[in-house]
Order: structure tokens, then sequence, then C-alpha cells
């Protein structure tokens, strides 16, 4: 399914004399133009499996004839964006208010919230930087400061 939306976005780039359509098939003549694709928009994905199918895709496009270019990742993190993606993740979660949320603010002292809350905001902060934390290193982490230095100290940003 992901592999016909890249596609439907590659085809609908190319001059309208260089695909032919039959029987549900897309046929690509091998002059068509270069084909810009940025496969950002279909983030939802997991990156595995994105990887998987934009590379099965591009095979595919390449031997038709059409060449998407592939841009590279997300930029590279600083120590801004991560705190800014952890407390975009903390105002997110409904049992933490708005604006009581500082990054030194203590989960369990300050926010009044518990431990199981603590584990589903790590289980949150995993989905969003794509990693996972250890149990041990995760009961250590009791505000966002302590979440945005781990998470620094693991992917390697330094400032």
């Amino acid at each position: 399914m992901a592999s016909r939306v890249l596609l439907a976005q590659c085809v609908r780039q190319l001059p309208r004399s260089s695909v032919r359509l039959s029987s549900g098939n897309i046929a690509v003549r091998a002059a068509a133009v270069p084909v810009l694709f940025n496969p950002r928009p279909l983030s939802f994905i997991a990156s595995s499996q994105r990887t998987r199918w934009t590379e099965q895709t591009r095979v595919y496009l390449s031997s038709v004839g059409v060449f998407c270019r592939q841009y590279g990742d997300l930029p590279p993190l600083t120590i801004e964006s991560i705190k800014e993606r952890v407390m975009y993740v903390l105002k997110l979660y409904d049992k933490i208010n708005p604006e009581k949320l500082v990054t030194s603010s203590h989960f369990l002292k300050d926010l009044g919230l518990d431990s199981l809350d603590q584990v589903e905001i790590i289980m949150a902060m995993e989905d969003e930087f794509g990693f996972e934390i250890p149990d041990v290193e995760a009961e250590k982490l009791m505000s966002p400061q302590d979440i945005v230095q781990y998470i620094a100290d693991k992917k390697d940003v330094y400032e």
C-alpha cells in the first residue's frame, strides 16, 4: 500500500506523455524526467518499514526509468530540539497540567504523578525518540531536564 502511495506521488510529477495506465498498472517511459520525492509525509510508518518499502520502490522506479532523489532523515538533534520535543510530549500527556510544567518540574513532587504515570511518560519518550530506555535508567528520570540530558547523552548531542 505504501509503495503505491510513493509511486503515485512520483508519477504525479511526470509529464503526461511519459505515463501510460493499463489495467491498473502504471508504465513509465525510460525518457521520463527525474522525479524528486520527499518521504517525510509518510513518517507515520515505522522507520524500519519505511526504509524497506522506500528501497523496494526506489529499485522498481529506477528499473522503469524514474529516479527518485532520497533526502536525509531529520535534521541533527540539538539540546534545544530535544527539550522542545520532550516538553511537547509532556504537554500532550493528559495528567499533566501544561501551566505547571517547566523543565525542572519533578514528576512526583511538583506534578502529582505516580510511578505508573512515570512509566507511561518514559514509554512515550521511547516512541518519540525511537530507542528503548532500560528500566534501571528509567527509574532515575524524574524530571523533563533529566530526560533531556539522558537523551542527549545517548544520542551524543553536546553543545
